[in-house]
């Protein structure tokens, strides 16, 4: 049987009044029906497709990208809530079922959740639960320190930001940590600062120490063009006004000027710095 919920490569081997039938090496069949077949396509021809059960709780193929897969994180709308659960936009005709035992918290129509799509043992369904610790581990972390990772921003907390690491973990990006606007669902690129002998992943939105500095002496010298050259801001700025304007700690910023002072790109002046002309 083909694993449901995960994306396939499949050979079309025949077609028939509903569709084509597609199969895999190991022979298990399944039907990509007429309103998903491409325009033109030969027999033996191999197709990307995506499995799922459809309202029949059927196994069918199609070609339509959901937004997430078993396994994975997505920030969903919930479009309707019945009296057994709710149900979410994925992408797909049939909509990601919510059992109201997997709800966080009681979901609403028209709002937005991070879920977790999972395949239910018992009933062999795709579901989804908003109960997303329960999802990660970090009794295993092979991370780090320095490590690029990718991030979803799942809820804030007192210190700043959870995140889900990599699709596995639980991560956090503390509050003098951050710079920019931060949402639940929001995707970004952070690096790992230290892993903790509990398995807790502190996390940063720059690069570390010496590694930043080249990434941040680009964010202010584009920065500097986009102003026409010239900023009225230098290391004696407020650290808010630094953070408002370059999305830097006051620290990184100074570092990132001394650099560019260092390379002869800038001219550190008396109220603000400003691009040398080459």
């Amino acid at each position: 049987m083909l694993t449901i919920g995960v994306y396939h490569t499949l050979e079309i081997i025949r077609e028939r009044e509903p569709g084509l039938f597609l199969s895999d090496e190991s022979g298990n069949e399944i039907l990509l029906p007429n309103k998903y077949v491409p325009e033109t396509f030969n027999i033996w021809d191999k197709i990307k497709v995506f499995v799922y059960l459809d309202h029949s709780e059927r196994p069918v193929a199609t070609t339509l990208e959901p937004y997430a897969q078993v396994n994975t994180f997505a920030y969903l709308k919930c479009t309707t809530v019945s009296d057994i659960g709710a149900f979410m936009d994925w992408g797909l005709e049939k909509e990601l079922f919510v059992p109201f035992k997997e709800q966080a918290s009681k979901m609403r129509a028209g709002s937005w959740y991070l879920v977790h799509v999972y395949l239910d043992e018992d009933t062999n369904r795709l579901l989804a639960s908003s109960k997303t610790n329960r999802f990660l581990e970090n009794k295993v972390v092979l991370l780090s320190p320095y490590e690029e990772v990718n991030l979803i921003a799942s809820h804030p907390s007192p210190y700043g930001w959870n995140m889900i690491v990599n699709q596995k973990h639980l991560g956090l990006v503390y509050e003098d940590e951050i710079f920019q606007k931060i949402s639940a669902g929001d995707e970004m690129k952070a690096f790992v600062k230290k892993v903790r002998p509990d398995g807790k992943i502190d996390l940063t939105l720059q690069r570390h120490g010496y590694r930043g500095i080249d990434a941040n002496a680009t964010t202010v010298l584009k920065q500097l063009e986009a102003s026409g050259g010239f900023i009225d801001i230098g290391d004696k700025s407020p650290p808010e006004q630094i953070k408002e304007v370059f999305q830097l700690s006051k620290k990184s910023f100074k570092k990132a000027i001394g650099t560019l002072y260092k390379a002869k790109k800038i001219s550190i002046e008396e109220d603000g710095i400003r691009i040398l002309e080459e």
